[in-house]
């Protein structure tokens, strides 16, 4: 069954898309805040997402724009708004179609129901894709070589790349530091212990919340580090 998000701050016309849709047959879950609703679509699969503009806690154009540097989900935004300026700039930032409120249930069921066709035909046309790795908010794209976090794309070197992908990839693993650049720079670590301390301090200052708590990469004090999952 295909899975849809609806991100709308009116909770009357997000129940009714929602019924809508469920009698055509899709899953639907709603969210009424731009922040909880960028979360949802970044840490869930979805065929499609339904976004609305003026929202809470952030815009829809800002979730639309964090939305679609991660993921390529079909986005269809909704609005009140009638300006040229809006359609534009949400088209812009990587929306698929663009309704203007009000419009009527059955025609919201008939674009979503387009768009997707779409999707999967152009996903049948390239069925191959990139190698990616996601673990809460955290993505590593491993063919493209770049990671987001929470949709924010973030700058890393080719060693601090290859070592964050290996801990990711070996979650719940401890690792002494020595391992670590056998593994990741193909050497004796005879010396250079520092140099993984100094790269794994750089990743947690790039994809850590808090460094002090890291949720990602932990220490284990007197023997080396763990990728928590």
């Amino acid at each position: 069954m295909s899975r849809i998000l609806i991100i709308e701050d009116e909770e009357s016309i997000a129940d009714l898309e929602k019924d809508y849709l469920e009698l055509s047959g899709f899953e639907v879950q709603t969210e009424t805040r731009g922040d909880s609703g960028l979360q949802t679509a970044l840490n869930k699969d979805f065929d499609l997402i339904i976004l609305d503009l003026m929202l809470p806690g952030v815009d829809g154009f800002e979730v639309c724009r964090k939305i679609r540097a991660s993921k390529d989900v079909p986005i269809l935004m909704v609005s009140a708004k009638k300006d040229d300026i809006d359609k534009i700039r949400g088209l812009g930032l990587g929306a698929d179609d663009y309704m203007t409120k009000p419009f009527s249930p059955s025609e919201l069921v008939a674009r979503v129901k387009a768009h997707m066709a779409r999707y999967e035909r152009l996903v049948g046309a390239n069925p191959r894709s990139n190698d990616i790795v996601e673990i809460r908010g955290l993505k590593i794209d491993k063919t493209a070589r770049r990671v987001y976090i929470d949709g924010v794309e973030k700058n890393f070197t080719t060693k601090e790349f290859d070592l964050l992908t290996f801990l990711a990839e070996n979650p719940n693993h401890v690792f002494s530091k020595e391992e670590l650049f056998r593994r990741i720079w193909n050497m004796e670590s005879v010396g250079d212990i520092a140099t993984v301390t100094v790269h794994i301090k750089k990743i947690r200052e790039k994809v850590e919340y808090d460094t002090s708590k890291p949720q990602y990469i932990e220490t284990i004090w007197g023997v080396g580090y763990r990728f928590k999952i």
